[in-house]
C-alpha cells in the first residue's frame, strides 16, 4: 500500500509562490492517480488537483487553474504542485491523496492520504 507525506507547505506574501511535495512510499504508486485536496478552517476539504498515473491527463479545481501546476515523477515516486499567484483564500491544510489510475476529483474515491501541510497566504 502507499503511504504518502507531503512536504513545502509554510508561510508566503500573497503573489508568491509556492512547491508542495508528495513523498509515496510502496510499490504501486506508479498505478496510482495522484490528487491534491485542501481544507480551509470552517470548511470542508475540497479537489484542487489531479494528476494520472503516467501524468498524461490533469485536471484542477476552477478556483487555481492558471495558478498552480500539478505533476509528477514515478521514478521518484514523488509528485508536486506548484501554486503561484498565491492568494489569501488559498490558505489551508493541503492533502496529497492516492487514488484509481484514471484522473479522478472524487473525493471519495481517494484510499489513500497524507497527514497534510500547511499553506498560509498573508495579505
Amino acid at each position: 500500500q502507499v503511504q504518502l507525506v507531503e512536504s513545502g507547505g509554510g508561510l508566503v506574501q500573497a503573489g508568491g509562490s509556492l512547491r508542495l511535495s508528495c513523498a509515496a512510499s510502496g510499490r504501486t504508486f506508479a498505478l496510482n492517480s495522484m490528487g491534491w485536496f485542501r481544507q480551509a478552517p470552517g470548511k470542508e476539504r475540497e479537489f484542487v488537483a489531479a494528476v494520472s498515473w503516467n501524468g498524461g491527463s490533469t485536471a484542477y479545481a476552477d478556483s487555481v487553474k492558471g495558478r498552480f501546476t500539478i505533476s509528477r515523477d514515478n521514478a521518484k515516486n514523488t509528485m508536486y504542485l506548484q501554486m503561484n499567484s498565491l492568494k489569501p483564500e488559498d490558505t489551508a491544510v493541503y492533502y496529497c491523496a492516492a487514488g484509481p489510475p484514471v484522473v479522478t476529483t472524487t473525493e471519495y474515491e481517494y484510499r489513500r492520504w497524507g497527514q497534510g501541510t500547511q499553506v498560509t497566504v498573508s495579505s
